[in-house]
């Protein structure tokens, strides 16, 4: 049986360390981690979730967009393994917008990033993806990448006035 495994809260050192790029793909250890991620993201409400939050330094993440509680606007897809993700070409409008993180619980913020990127990734059956992500997804996969670079989204506000408590955030969207 797949678990929920714990998450790395901010603080914890492997949240700001580079992750390792991911050698075997058909490893049973790293599907088995693919599956944990899947799990543990949906059970918090996730939307995406990166091998290092569970204390995994592996360059491997998962997007799993999907309306919930957090995200109600959220688009729906199937969760999503992305392995040895890179941004292989960005648009030209950056917008900011809401993210929160399970690493860092309690907190939104308001954050720039591209609304539009080109990526390519591995599947977690060894093929290689090109595809232009764009709006929610794009930052997902922008938020979760920073998470393999040693990066949270903190690092990325441009202002302590664009932070909020998540009780305050709910109260604003609730409006």
């Amino acid at each position: 049986m797949i678990d929920s495994l714990e998450i790395a809260q901010l603080g914890n050192p492997i949240l700001r360390q580079q992750a390792e790029p991911v050698k075997k793909i058909t490893d049973k250890k790293l599907q088995e981690l693919i599956d944990s991620l899947i799990k543990t993201a949906a059970a918090a409400n996730g939307v995406g979730i990166a091998a290092p939050q569970v204390s995994q330094s592996y360059r491997l993440f998962i997007v799993a967009s999907r309306p919930n509680s957090r995200y109600p606007n959220a688009p729906s897809m199937e969760p999503t393994a992305m392995i040895n993700p890179k941004i292989v070409a960005y648009g030209n409008e950056i917008v900011k917008d809401w993210e929160g993180c399970l690493s860092v619980p309690d907190l939104r913020g308001l954050v720039p990033r591209y609304q539009t990127v080109e990526v390519e990734y591995t599947t977690r059956d060894g093929q290689i993806q090109r595809q232009i992500l764009t709006d929610f997804v794009a930052r997902i996969f922008q938020h979760e990448l920073d998470h393999l670079n040693g990066l949270v989204f903190l690092d990325r506000i441009e202002s302590t006035q664009d932070l909020y408590t998540e009780q305050e955030y709910r109260k604003l969207i609730d409006n």
